[in-house]
């Protein structure tokens, strides 16, 4: 039986292999293209790559892989070392600080009482809010307002003490106009030091006190404090969360209220910083 013509083989490469060609063709146009468009600088990728490899190596001694042989090659038992030596770096780290820690109190003897230590934590903040106080002292000064701030410490706080006469008029609540330039500079110190909370304290004398907006000491010495509080807050950068204020009354007084000496010093409002420690 003689073949037909159409069943003999045809010259060339298969079909399949055509298309195979084009397929390639299209991609390395496509990342040729994508080359093209990048605007990558080898000289910082280079400086980039020298510097992660010679600070944050994650390898042990410039190896290629965690453990024995290639990443690649080992597979999935890598990753399991990988997850180990995550685990271990942040036990390290862990150690490393818990050790510096100790190396901080190795000096304090095993028979010191919690009493002692108190005394001594209280020694130290003494310290640091006596050079708090120094430094605002120093600051008021500058800003000619020493005089008309009283600055003082504890172990807690450091206090500035304003006159009430100087705020405000008397029996009210009302900043007086040139009391808000001398909050303004209290406020740029404020800014300076409080690093942790601020409380803004009134207080008053034991005269008693009788109106329709005020009907007592304790409501006076609330608005006073408030007053000073909302100024702050809108003239300054403190954070409103770090602020507190509170009305005392006559219960604190910082004198004797038999004088009138004596009541004009408990008629004032107390501004503290506290140690954030």
């Amino acid at each position: 039986m003689a073949k037909r013509k159409g069943d003999e083989p045809q010259p060339g490469s298969p079909a399949w292999m055509a298309t195979f060609s084009d397929l390639m063709n299209l991609l390395l146009c496509f990342f040729v293209m994508l080359f093209a468009m990048s605007n990558m600088d080898e000289q910082k990728l280079h400086d980039m790559v020298a510097s992660m490899n010679n600070t944050i190596s994650i390898f042990d001694a410039g190896s290629t892989a965690i453990g024995d042989g290639i990443l690649i090659s080992n597979g999935m038992s890598q990753l399991n070392e990988l997850d180990q030596y995550i685990n271990s770096t942040g036990k390290t780290a862990d150690s490393e600080s818990q050790s510096q820690q100790m190396e901080q109190h190795e000096d304090i003897p095993d028979n010191v009482t919690a009493e002692q230590l108190q005394e001594a934590l209280d020694a130290l903040q003494v310290q640091e809010n006596e050079e708090t106080a120094e430094s605002v002292r120093e600051a008021l000064q500058e800003s000619s307002i020493g005089d008309q701030v009283d600055v003082n410490f504890t172990a807690q706080y450091v206090q500035l003490t304003m006159s009430g006469a100087l705020l405000f008029e008397s029996g009210d609540a009302q900043l007086k106009e040139d009391a808000k330039a001398v909050l303004d500079r209290v406020g740029t110190v404020l800014e300076r030091y409080a690093k942790g909370t601020v409380e803004i304290e009134g207080h008053t004398d034991n005269v008693p006190m009788s109106s329709a907006r005020y009907p007592s000491n304790e409501e006076l010495s609330s608005a006073r404090a408030l007053s000073v509080y909302y100024y702050l807050v809108d003239h300054t950068n403190l954070d409103p969360a770090d602020i507190q204020h509170a009305g005392m009354g006559d219960r604190h007084p910082a004198a004797s209220n038999d004088t009138p000496e004596g009541r004009r010093l408990n008629r004032r409002v107390e501004i503290r910083i506290y140690n954030p420690s």
